[in-house]
């Protein structure tokens, strides 16, 4: 037997869950992006890390790689017509971190947002 999920949360964070993956579709979401480009946008990320995390979106149909035999090789990463279906998700996502963030400040917690940019998301 397959899967069994008992909600369909569950499917959705099987997907998509973690730290990385949901702000790595959303630089996706700008169009296709070579690895190393992905890396310099994303510096906390070690090269392990992404390179696992797009391995797993490219098994989950969410993200296509596209390598061209050249040397040196290139690779390029982009959505799937599955993966730019998670754009409303996404969207609804970064803006409730966004007041998140914005309560906690209104606390007097000392938490800053750097971007609020959704271009990302807002292309898919």
């Amino acid at each position: 037997m397959g899967k069994i999920y008992r909600i369909g949360v569950e499917a959705t964070l099987d997907v998509i869950g973690g730290k990385w993956k949901p702000i790595i579709l959303c630089h996706l979401g700008n169009g296709p992006i070579r690895t190393g480009e992905l890396r310099r946008k994303m510096p906390k990320i070690t090269a392990k890390m992404l390179t696992q995390q797009l391995r797993e979106l490219e098994d989950d149909k969410i993200v296509h790689r596209e390598v061209y035999q050249q040397v040196p090789p290139k690779v390029v990463y982009s959505l799937t017509t599955e993966g730019k279906t998670l754009r409303k998700l996404l969207i609804d996502m970064s803006d409730w971190g966004e007041r998140r963030v914005a309560r906690m400040q209104a606390d007097g917690q000392p938490v800053k947002l750097l971007s609020s940019d959704h271009t990302g998301y807002l292309n898919f």
